[in-house]
């Protein structure tokens, strides 16, 4: 059976994929299929982003299409970056991560915390939609630390005191945000595989 992912990024489709080995399912990434549609993530939630993804590439692909929408949320910024994570600051990850810290920087270690968020829509061709969000909570580090991970990775503390980007890729898939979202969609997806 094959499954659509809708995305572009070399990152979530490696984790997922990671993440959904063993399931008799070919993950495929949207630039595997030509003239497939780019949808703006304009949503206000992470959810409606994830949905727009989702439902676009099943109408287009005739195929289930899994969407994941996805980021990091700062309480002393009021959420922010949010569902902008990817686009907050110009630039590459570690302009963005740099950005962050610069906001940061008269912010307390104590009142610097954040938590990921995932949003994960699978929608079938024929209509069904199934939705979950998985967060993990954690804190903001002054400093980028580890080589790891990818977006805000290397700043975002979890409750063992490593950075994201400080985990192996087992750990992350095992205990990330988006892993904690797949978790409550497995079930689906085994049922989508058959399995």
């Amino acid at each position: 059976m094959k499954l659509v992912l809708a995305t572009t990024s070399a990152h979530k489709l490696g984790e997922l994929r990671a993440m959904i080995q063993g399931l008799p399912l070919e993950l495929l990434g949207r630039d595997a299929l030509p003239g497939a549609p780019e949808v703006e993530e304009d949503g206000d939630t992470f959810a409606d982003n994830a949905r727009k993804k989702a439902l676009a590439l099943a109408a287009f692909a005739g195929l289930p299409a899994l969407a994941d929408d996805s980021g990091l949320c700062v309480a002393a910024l009021g959420g922010e970056p949010g569902v902008r994570s990817a686009r907050w600051a110009p630039g590459s990850d570690a302009d963005r991560v740099t950005a962050l810290l610069a906001r940061l920087a008269d912010v307390p270690a104590e009142a610097r915390a954040a938590h990921y968020a995932c949003a994960l829509c699978l929608a079938l061709p024929d209509g069904p939609v199934i939705e979950v969000e998985g967060r993990c909570h954690g804190h903001i580090g002054p400093a980028p630390v580890g080589e790891g991970g990818f977006g805000y990775d290397p700043v975002f503390f979890d409750d063992d005191g490593r950075s994201f980007a400080q985990l192996s890729a087992a750990e992350k898939n095992a205990r990330s945000h988006r892993a904690l979202a797949l978790a409550q969609l497995l079930p689906h997806l085994h049922a989508l595989a058959g399995a």
